[in-house]
């Protein structure tokens, strides 16, 4: 890291002078990178040797990296970055190789035991492990690509290989029954038995339905469920398994209207969840990527939350709530600041995060005061933030909470005997339970609809300009996206919704990774943010008596 951070300054103070190391007179005269260096000592806090060494590093890792960017366009033989383990033969520690990138990472490891010795070995890149029996290009290795050659025991290697391949497997295994569980859920509309067949809608963060085109609810559904399956494995920290879910999400999100990813935070969360992977799997090659991820997070939540977070005000009436996300944002911004060598602006950060944090960690007595009224652990922590520790508040805000949660409870068992009775309606007069349920939905309740939908044969749809409307109406309205489980306590029935088994087994599956509480993904202990803000106020501390750095 420490390497990292002093060529990161390095690089920096070298842009901010308009310097190219790679042009004359830096190539011929050393006598110029000497000068050069002894600048630069007084700005940072590193000896004249090790500036000068990286200097040269830099300059010479240039103009390589141009001849290979040349020789990569016109003959497609990459140069990759090896990091090697130190021997009595061998004292380089970093090497590079030419090789193609569409052979196996076993055909690379074999070339590089035959040039430099080693037998029993990993190579990984990004914090990852190749798979040996998958071409270079497909595990996202590219020219100028670093990788770490790392020894290991013949046994060992063994049997890392074949942990790899199960836990590889497992988490292959994971995204597909998770993806499988929700498409099934995402295909169900509510025109199946209305009592005994679970299906999921989109919904504000109170529980009220919102009507959004098919194919859209069906990626939505997707995008948050892939969301809170690797949310659910973030808190075990699961990071890699998390990543993989998340990545999914991703790119079921873009699937959707960006008006609407522009409205809603969800976007911005997942931003944030997989920049958080990345730095728990010390994915450092990930900077770029996760800066622009940061960037399109903190824009959502201007846009959402509004100026100062009024929006969110009006809309909630509170906004304690959502600091854990700016905490963690914060967090983040200071950790890509530090490996860009901004210590300035990683210092301002932190400050930040630490301001935040002596708001957000609560009094375990008033803690203890809420949960003694019968309010779970969860709930006292949202409510105590919400309201900034005022216990009273708090009290009368989860009560309010619950009252909701019941009397949306009601309303919607309600909704559902007056959907089963307008079926049998329908049924009565000759169609279909299923026919008569599928027309209803289609047409929003409306019997007398329905039943003409159903004569004629033909599907209601909505006008564009209607569906328009309906979209800029729940944009208003919304700030969090939630997916909400009709009837949740009820078991998916086999003999009523002709489910298989799988199809059962997949569905309670995924189900049991969606939250009770829509405010769950608030609900951070922080225990891991404070962990990562020790490691970066250590790393900048070591420099806290060099003079400020320019950024």
């Amino acid at each position: 890291m420490e390497e990292k951070h002093m060529q990161s300054v390095l690089i920096a103070l070298l842009r901010q002078d308009h310097v190219q190391l790679w042009t004359e007179p830096f190539i011929s005269d050393q006598q110029k990178i000497r000068e050069l260096a002894q600048k630069y000592v007084s700005a940072t806090e590193f000896s004249l040797e090790e500036v000068i060494f990286t200097l040269e590093s830099i300059r010479a890792d240039t103009s390589r990296k141009d001849e290979g960017n040349k020789q990569f366009k016109e003959t497609a033989v990459a140069s990759l970055e090896l990091h090697l383990p130190r021997t009595a033969e061998n004292n380089r520690s970093r090497v590079h190789l030419k090789t193609k990138l569409d052979i196996t990472a076993q055909e690379l490891k074999k070339q590089i035991s035959e040039e430099y010795g080693f037998t029993h070995f990993n190579l990984i890149l990004s914090g990852k492990k190749l798979a040996l029996g998958r071409r270079l290009d497909e595990q996202n290795v590219k020219n100028n690509s670093k990788m770490m050659v790392l020894k290991v025991s013949s046994q060992q290697e063994k049997s890392e290989m074949l942990e790899e391949e199960e836990k590889k497997r497992r988490q292959d295994e994971g995204v597909q029954r998770t993806q499988k569980g929700f498409q099934i859920l995402s295909e169900r509309d509510g025109s199946e038995d209305p009592v005994s067949t679970p299906f999921l809608e989109i919904a504000d963060q109170k529980g009220n339905p919102l009507q959004i085109p098919d194919s859209e609810r069906k990626a939505l559904i997707l995008a948050m469920g892939f969301h809170e399956k690797g949310r659910a494995l973030l808190k075990k920290r699961n990071h890699s398994a998390a990543l993989c879910h998340l990545l999914q999400a991703d790119e079921q999100f873009n699937k959707c209207n960006s008006a609407l990813l522009k409205t809603v935070d969800n976007y911005a969360v997942l931003q944030l969840d997989v920049v958080w992977c990345f730095q728990a799997l010390q994915q450092l090659d990930c900077l770029n990527d996760a800066r622009q991820r940061l960037e399109r997070a903190e824009e959502c939540f201007k846009r959402c939350y509004g100026e100062q977070q009024s929006r969110l005000q009006q809309i909630k009436g509170h906004t304690g709530g959502e600091d854990v996300l700016f905490l963690r944002l914060y967090l983040l911004q200071s950790l890509l600041a530090y490996h860009d060598g901004k210590k300035n602006q990683a210092f301002n950060k932190l400050r930040n995060v630490e301001e935040l944090l002596g708001q957000l960690c609560l009094d375990p007595e008033k803690m203890l005061q809420l949960m003694t009224l019968g309010f779970s652990e969860q709930e006292a922590r949202l409510g105590l933030r919400a309201c900034r520790g005022d216990v009273e508040a708090a009290e009368r805000l989860i009560s309010q909470r619950k009252k909701e949660k019941k009397e949306l409870k009601e309303r919607e068992r309600e909704k559902r005997r007056c959907r089963l009775q307008d079926i049998n309606t329908l049924v009565e007069l000759g169609f279909s339970k299923r026919d008569a349920a599928r027309a209803l939905h289609q047409t929003r309740g409306d019997v007398d609809k329905a039943y003409t939908v159903l004569l004629d044969g033909a599907e209601a749809q909505s006008s564009d300009g209607q569906t328009k409307l309906d979209q800029c109406e729940m944009m208003l309205m919304l700030m969090m996206l939630c997916v909400f489980i009709h009837d949740s306590n009820v078991v998916c029935v086999c003999a009523a919704s002709a489910w298989s088994r799988l199809d059962e087994d997949l569905v309670n599956e995924v189900l049991e990774d969606i939250p009770r509480h829509e405010e769950d993904y608030l609900d951070l202990t922080l225990d891991e943010e404070k962990e990562l803000l020790l490691q970066i106020r250590s790393s900048l501390e070591k420099q806290s008596s060099s003079p400020p750095d320019r950024s």
